[in-house]
């Protein structure tokens, strides 16, 4: 089930991030053993997350693999080591569209809101690379702890695309 997209202005934020390159396929994979890094690096550092995880999206090419980034807001820029490294969420004015249910929609809720933004003639922060599409702000942000719900039917993710008019 997928809420209607919406326009909304975020606030910048910073993050503590592992970057990865990975296929389509083996982004599960990466979720599972990333986050438990990172996670277990802020503890580590006594850093405390100030929101829930996300992926950023910074290089697409579905058939060629994705650079992307997992990371985990935080109040204030850290001091990178090892694997992990500061970032920060662009400011701006997103794209947002609510996905309720199991991770595997996601990709159908991200193409949902592709398509929405293109209909209200809504320009996204992206470009094209000799890599892939790349992008200034793509994100999927997981509200709902998997470890704590059960059920997947529940798992609340919000997916954002920053617009080009930021």
């Amino acid at each position: 089930m997928d809420l209607e997209p919406q326009i909304q202005e975020r606030a910048e934020q910073h993050y503590a991030g592992i970057p990865v390159q990975v296929a389509i396929d083996g982004i599960a994979q990466a979720v599972d053993s990333g986050f438990p890094e990172l996670f277990g690096w802020l503890q580590e550092h006594g850093v405390a997350p100030a929101g829930p995880p996300f992926i950023r999206y910074l290089v697409i090419d579905m058939e060629a693999g994705l650079e992307l980034e997992l990371g985990v807001p935080v109040a204030s820029t850290v001091q990178g080591s090892g694997r992990v490294h500061p970032g920060v969420i662009p400011a701006g004015t997103y794209a947002t569209l609510r996905h309720v249910g199991p991770y595997d929609g996601l990709m159908a809720s991200n193409a949902a809101l592709l398509r929405w933004a293109q209909q209200q003639g809504i320009a996204l922060d992206s470009w094209e690379t000799d890599r892939g599409d790349a992008w200034r702000g793509r994100f999927e942000h997981y509200l709902t702890d998997p470890s704590a719900e059960p059920d997947p039917g529940k798992l609340e993710t919000d997916v954002a695309f920053l617009t080009r008019s930021s």
